[in-house]
């Protein structure tokens, strides 16, 4: 199973439109969606059957036995994330939110009325329709564990890698946590790249991320044509750098009526949709000539 992961170096540069489009190209036997953030390319590849579940258990979460309490404030004073305060009652509280699991509160708590309890932070899902296999996930709000989580999506696929030629993972903006989850034993990364700025300058940034882990990069430029100037920058600077840059796609008013509509942009006959399709076909020769 070879592993094509999308990737931009921010968000709202059509990462998921794209990948949503190779999904479809591909007919692809397994994909997932890594931005367990905020996960949608659910919304553009509608799935028939309900998804498999299961929790997600993050890190640990601390809590409270009143009952042993003896209000010594320890706790609360050696807590550094500031998780623990006294109610109205008189007794103490845990800010789930705000608890990392460090542990330290148990550790100086002297009657032990502090223990480490497994905590629900997301919630993995494995849909399974018509022959194709989509691993998703939604992280907690508040949770920082969502690198942790991206991995355990990834494995969702693992079971049915004899059956997968090429995996479509569908990556999170930026160069976190979630993203070197996403890149770790990849094969290729496509990244994404919006002619701005910002978008030059967080390209940057992926690139170099990506390169940490010696994985083969390749660029394409999205709404290419709404800043000439910095797309000859994006592929100047892919030339002094030795990245494969596999080509361009226009602005086209017709990709936000597909996704308003739940549609991918091969879905629909656009220039935006014709112009991915020759994308998709240098990408593919590009992963297989590794």
């Amino acid at each position: 199973m070879k592993q094509l992961l999308i990737l931009s170096g921010k968000g709202g540069t059509g990462k998921t439109t794209i990948a949503g489009a190779f999904i479809r190209l591909l007919k692809a036997q397994g994909y997932a969606d890594c931005d367990v953030d905020a996960p949608n390319l659910h919304l553009i590849l509608k799935q028939i059957n309900e998804p498999e579940t299961k929790n997600y258990f993050g890190l640990a979460k601390a809590s409270i036995d009143i009952s042993k309490c003896l209000k010594c404030d320890l706790c609360r004073k050696r807590c550094r994330f500031g998780a623990i305060s006294i109610n109205e009652s008189d007794n103490y509280d845990i800010d789930l939110n705000a608890c990392e699991g460090c542990g330290v509160c148990a550790y100086v708590c002297p009657v032990q009325a502090i223990t480490l309890n497994d905590y629900v932070d997301g919630k993995l899902e494995l849909f399974k329709d018509g022959g194709s296999v989509f691993s998703t996930a939604q992280l907690k709000m508040g949770s920082g564990t969502s690198g942790m989580l991206v991995s355990e999506v990834k494995k969702q696929l693992t079971p049915f890698k004899d059956e997968i030629d090429i995996a479509i993972i569908d990556g999170s903006p930026g160069i976190g946590c979630p993203v070197i989850a996403s890149i770790s034993g990849v094969d290729m990364v496509l990244i994404v790249a919006e002619p701005s700025l910002s978008g030059l300058s967080d390209m940057k940034r992926i690139i170099k991320t990506a390169h940490k882990f010696e994985t083969p990069i390749a660029v394409i430029v999205n709404r290419f044509d709404s800043n000439l100037e910095i797309t000859k920058m994006i592929e100047k600077y892919c030339q002094e750098e030795g990245i494969t840059f596999l080509g361009k796609i226009p602005y086209d008013q017709e990709v936000i009526e597909a996704v308003n509509d739940g549609l991918t942009i091969v879905d629909v006959d656009c220039l935006a949709g014709r112009e991915v399709k020759k994308v998709y076909l240098k990408t593919i020769e590009f992963l297989y000539s590794l």
